[in-house]
């Protein structure tokens, strides 16, 4: 509790003072100019005060307690009743001399000297007139000194900015003892009844809340205006600090009643859940502990949930933190602590789950089953972490989910395609409100084992942004050395994944970050053959959807050919589901004729499907011919799969500029300048050296130009076609290439061959050109993929100049001088 800003005028009570004291408790104008015209007397006995300032005019009560003042008390009672009152500089000093002592003061006139019960002496003192020290007379038996009057300036006066000042003062200390409940309302009566304005700032200045320096500074002040303005400063603060407090005290005041209120519903609450038979928070806090002992949970984690569980009891379950404190330990229980299945492992009986669920893929299934192997040798549940990419629609996400079947164990499944958000992966802290923790921790929960399947599907589709980079949280998640105490912002505590084996899928390497990539086993997943698009229609599409419609096997039946039209007529795509989209169609076409009772073919023939899909959407291109300078074929890979290109060349007069177009990037750009380039620099050796080159533009094109096009492996391709553009000679039949070239005429290896070789064969391409670095690729791939198909290998350009060009000139072949 701070001091009251005003003293109680109560303490000042004139029953015990005689009748014939001369008290001045408020002086009026007339008393103020008498104490103004009473003459100084030239010394006066100087009586040292702790904490106090006495100010002209004022009644203050003083308790004497050395033996120094005791004296001096008692023989100015017995004189004329009038002392020097000062104010020591610091309270410590017991025997104050006169350096101890401010130099400034009051005289003052003892109105009233009390005995009190417990033996001090009590002096009631009013203020007169401001002196200052001049002399030391004696020190002993006290200190007395001779004095001058101090001049006050009062030109301002009667001016009305004093007037306005002084006005303020009187409001603003209303204001005050309105607002502090200390001070009693009937010193209200006491400010309002002065009538001298001098007498009103030294009363106000004498009751502040005020150190001994900042009084004396007041008093100090010899022009009345100034000693106002000072006043008037510290009361706005003292008013500030007054109003803060109250507000605070107010602010207090409700959340104890808000809190004592909470308390008093929350018993009642408690009273009627055990009447109802409902279950009590200590209820509930005793069944948690009862769930914690059947855990099979470490030590270390039995000490954390006790030490948390007694955190939870200790709260106000009103709060708040209590409900969140309660999901973190409802989390903790529910986790599968030390709860592991049983793996089975019958590989014969794998193979046969992931022959009945996916056809072909027989390169994946044989690596998927060695890794398997590896686990029962192994025989420590610590699982490899495979990442299955390629194409979409190929069979990778449930590839995951047959290989759970397989081992017995659990499936969960969490989508990363554009998660931003690190604490998707770590959670969030719980002290934030809706907090929870991340998706490996909540599909654990799920799943209800700490060693279940799970596949982070779209692993290549993770996003960064503000809130963090969730593929560098997934590097802790994904690393065996880091794995057993997974660390979840949300559960506070290490979870150990080792055993969680991790089955990633991706449409690309490339948007992986390398250090991920690291941390995982890759497994290239290829698109399918048309054929074995037919099959996988047959044998699990067509069944699949009939069951859907609610259609029995037999209502529809579409045969190999018919199969492959769709496939071709219909799709463009490495994977099944555009197909199971299109046989979905057809199905639907069934079951409206059938619930409409209309005739329908059952077994559809390949000029059936038009009436029941629609014209066909897809035009595959085609070899045409091989009649026209500088059109070649080069085989491309896209993210549906393999497709031919074909690579124009044209000449027209000019001046040796060389234009490409057809949306190309800028590898594919630098292809073509490094091709023309190459045939400038071996001109003689191609049979070129007389060919005017600065007089023909020539124009680069690469059809369907809407389509952006990029990378190295057309350079082959690119270089053939101006070599036959400038020769005007004929590229061999029912051929195509891929491969990137060098300045100096090297041809090198590039990727997605099983796709281009899929896309050469559906085009009816008989020979492929490659580089000969591509040989153990061809060599990986299944032979019956290769089948009708004749591979020619090659090192340098010249060998495959010498391979596609042929001696026989195109129809209407310009006469350029070569």
């Amino acid at each position: 509790m701070t001091k009251p800003i005003f003293s109680a005028i109560d303490n000042l009570s004139l029953s015990d003072i005689e009748g014939e004291a001369d008290l001045i408790p408020l002086l009026t104008s007339e008393d103020e100019e008498a104490l103004e015209s009473e003459e100084l007397p030239a010394a006066v006995p100087i009586l040292p005060l702790k904490n106090t300032v006495l100010f002209p005019g004022v009644v203050i009560p003083i308790t004497v307690g050395r033996d120094k003042s005791i004296q001096l008390i008692k023989d100015a009672n017995k004189g004329d009743k009038v002392i020097g009152v000062v104010a020591q500089k610091d309270e410590r000093i017991e025997d104050p001399g006169v350096q101890d002592i401010y130099r400034l003061g009051t005289v003052a006139q003892i109105l009233r000297v009390l005995t009190m019960p417990d033996g001090n002496t009590t002096i009631i003192i009013q203020g007169k007139k401001r002196f200052e020290l001049e002399e030391v007379i004696t020190e002993e038996p006290y200190l007395q000194a001779s004095i001058r009057p101090v001049d006050e300036d009062r030109s301002m006066l009667l001016q009305p900015e004093f007037q306005a000042v002084v006005e303020s003062i009187k409001e603003l200390a209303l204001k005050i003892i309105q607002d502090n409940q200390n001070i009693p309302s009937e010193a209200s009566f006491a400010i309002k009844n002065i009538q001298s304005q001098p007498f009103l700032i030294h009363f106000v200045s004498s009751n502040m809340n005020l150190s001994v320096k900042e009084k004396q500074g007041i008093l100090g002040t010899t022009n009345i205006n100034e000693r106002a303005l000072l006043c008037l400063e510290y009361m706005n603060v003292e008013h500030q600090k007054l109003e803060l407090k109250n507000d605070i005290q107010s602010r207090v005041r409700n959340d104890l009643d808000q809190q004592q209120r909470e308390y008093y519903l929350h018993q009642q609450m408690k009273t009627i859940q055990e009447e109802l038979g409902g279950v009590s928070y200590e209820e509930e806090v005793e069944e948690m502990r009862q769930r914690a002992k059947i855990k099979q949970w470490t030590q270390e984690v039995a000490q954390h949930f006790d030490k948390e569980l007694m955190k939870l009891q200790r709260m106000n379950p009103q709060v708040a933190e209590y409900s969140v404190q309660r999901n973190y330990l409802d989390l903790f229980l529910e986790l599968p602590w030390g709860n592991y299945s049983e793996d089975l492992f019958d590989l014969k009986r794998a193979q046969s789950i992931l022959d009945r669920d996916h056809y072909g893929l027989a390169e994946v299934k044989k690596r998927i089953i060695e890794y398997l192997a590896v686990l029962k040798l192994r025989n420590d549940m610590k699982s490899p972490i495979l990442c299955l990419y390629g194409p979409p629609g190929v069979g990778k996400t449930s590839l995951g989910k047959s290989i759970a079947e397989a081992l017995g164990r659990e499936y969960v499944r969490i989508s990363l395609g554009g998660m931003r958000d690190e604490a998707e992966i770590r959670g969030h802290r719980k002290t934030y409100i809706g907090a929870l923790p991340g998706r490996i921790i909540q599909s654990l929960k799920k799943a209800g084992t700490s060693n279940p399947v799970f596949v982070l599907d779209e692993i290549d589709k993770l996003s960064i942004s503000a809130q963090g980079d969730p593929s560098s949280a997934l590097l802790e998640v994904l690393d065996p050395e880091q794995n057993t105490a997974f660390y979840d912002n949300f559960l506070e505590y290490g979870y150990d994944l080792s055993k969680v084996m991790f089955i990633a899928t991706a449409n690309s390497l490339g948007p992986i970050q390398p250090a991920l990539r690291d941390r995982m086993e890759i497994i290239e997943v290829n698109g399918y053959t048309i054929e074995e698009k037919a099959m996988i229609a047959k044998e699990h599409l067509l069944p699949k959807q009939l069951k859907e419609h609610g259609l029995e096997n037999g209502r529809l039946t579409l045969n190999k050919a018919v199969l492959e039209g769709i496939v071709e007529g219909y799709t463009r795509e490495s994977g099944v589901r555009g197909l199971e989209k299109q046989i979905a169609k057809a199905v639907r076409y069934v079951a409206k004729s059938i619930a409409m009772e209309e005739d329908y073919v059952s077994k559809p023939k390949l000029g059936d499907v038009k009436t029941i899909l629609g014209p066909q959407r897809v035009t595959r291109d085609r070899y045409e011919n091989n009649a026209t300078a500088g059109v070649v074929v080069g085989l491309a890979w896209t993210a549906v799969g393999g497709d031919i290109l074909f690579i124009e060349s044209a000449l027209s007069k000019g001046k040796g500029q060389l234009s490409i177009t057809g949306n190309l990037g800028k590898i594919m750009k630098e292809s073509a300048t490094i091709a023309l380039e190459y045939i400038k620099a071996n001109a003689e050796q191609l049979g070129l050296d007389t060919f005017p080159f600065n007089q023909y533009n020539i124009h680069i094109h690469i059809p369907e130009g809407a389509t952006p096009k990029d990378g190295p492996s057309a350079g082959i391709t690119m270089l053939t076609s101006l070599v036959s553009l400038l020769t005007q000679k004929r590229v061999k039949k029912n051929l195509s290439m891929t491969g990137e070239i060098t300045l100096r005429g090297k041809v090198l290896p590039v990727g997605g061959i099983k796709e281009k070789i899929l896309a050469a064969k559906r085009a009816k391409i008989t020979e492929i050109i490659l580089s000969e670095s591509n040989r153990k690729d061809i060599e990986e791939i299944d032979a019956h993929y290769l089948k009708g198909l004749n591979f020619h290998f090659v090192k340098e350009m010249g060998e495959v100049l010498t391979l596609a060009m042929t001696d026989k000139k195109v129809k209407h072949a310009k006469n350029l001088g070569v």
